[in-house]
């Protein structure tokens, strides 16, 4: 702090008078503590963004995209074939098998992608469910194979 010396206009002595300020040390010390803070945080809720896309994916295989294919087997006999793909649940296949009561089983008029935008991945007949379907995404890694994968045989929703 500085103790400065207060005048009037006649040049008598009015009295001291207090400034007080921070210095640049103590600026510096605050920003980096808060820099700090900061990264400790950002680094605790990075995997809490990678577990909630996981979580994304699973409900869309255990869920929405599962329901959507057991209404489409339910009105055509058989689920479609993966040449068909996951397509035929938002646009009526015009391959064979061609499906006798089709309608749209998707919503939002489109097959989602998984939470790190690849497609989901289709199979039918399923290789880990023959009677059914194998439904998966690459998982965060985006590569197919790897121990990230999220599927429908290992998230407990393997098509009956």
């Amino acid at each position: 702090m500085d103790n400065v010396l207060a005048f009037s206009r006649d040049g008598k002595k009015r009295g001291l008078r207090m400034t007080a300020g921070y210095t640049l040390l103590e600026v510096m010390l605050v920003v980096i503590i808060i820099g700090i803070l900061v990264s400790a945080a950002v680094v605790r809720f990075t995997g809490r963004q990678t577990q909630a896309a996981v979580g994304r994916a699973k409900a869309d295989i255990d869920a929405n995209i599962s329901t959507a294919l057991k209404l489409y087997e339910m009105d055509n006999g058989r689920f479609p074939t993966t040449e068909q793909g996951l397509k035929a649940l938002v646009q009526q296949p015009s391959s064979d098998p061609a499906p006798k009561n089709w309608r749209r089983y998707l919503e939002k008029g489109a097959v989602p992608k998984d939470p790190w935008q690849n497609e989901y991945i289709y199979i039918c007949p399923g290789k880990n469910d023959p009677e059914g379907y194998d439904l998966s995404s690459r998982g965060p890694d985006g590569q197919e194979g790897t121990s990230d994968d999220v599927m429908s045989w290992s998230t407990g929703d393997a098509a009956p």
